[in-house]
């Protein structure tokens, strides 16, 4: 990994007033603070057609550009709104796209925005499905409750909002800090404590 860590972080909304692409801008704030270079990846903008294992990426419209963004990204924070207690149909629809080449050894942040209360098994979900490419995800995540609840109109914020609690804010900013401390780190099934107890 380069001395200045690239952060890609991954919209999985498609709503022009998305608040999960909002909250995301503030992940990559935070990770800019500390020197990384930032991406989103805001599938609103790339033409990626339903995942056909039978074509070629070459005619899936923006598909070897979206691999490759993420497959060179040291580190990846994933954001979802919550559908029927999961993650966003645009945002599985990227996954099937990308695998073990683009997600192995790759620290994985995670965010979910609900309208309502519940965003726990979103993060569940998300959480499976990365482990099931190798990645190595955070055990920091961020959900937001009620999200359009959590901002309030300022035209010097991020999108025009800022958020109406600061812990919250202070949150998801720590998501883009753990991004960039842990973009380097080195995954391993092996412990000092296991190797001990095997010799």
């Amino acid at each position: 990994m380069s001395q200045c860590p690239s952060i890609v972080a991954i919209c999985g909304s498609i709503r022009e007033e998305s608040y999960t692409r909002t909250a995301l801008k503030y992940v990559l704030e935070a990770a800019a603070d500390e020197g990384a270079e930032t991406t989103l990846l805001d599938l609103r903008e790339y033409d990626l057609p339903v995942f056909d294992p039978d074509v070629d990426d070459s005619e899936q419209g923006d598909a070897i550009e979206v691999k490759r963004l993420v497959r060179e990204a040291d580190a990846v924070a994933l954001g979802t709104p919550v559908y029927h207690g999961s993650y966003s149909g645009a945002l599985k629809n990227l996954h099937d796209y990308c695998g073990f080449d683009e997600y192995e050894d790759t620290t994985v942040g995670l965010l979910a925005t609900a309208g309502g209360g519940s965003y726990g098994s979103t993060l569940d979900h998300l959480r499976i499905t990365v482990r099931g490419v190798h990645g190595w995800v955070l055990p920091h995540q961020v959900g937001l409750r009620a999200a359009s609840d959590q901002f309030e109109a300022d035209p010097d914020a991020i999108d025009g909002r800022r958020f109406c609690d600061p812990d919250l804010q202070a949150r998801v900013e720590q998501l883009g800090h753990s991004l960039v401390e842990y973009a380097s780190i080195d995954p391993s099934v092996s412990s000092s404590r296991s190797a001990t107890a095997t010799d």
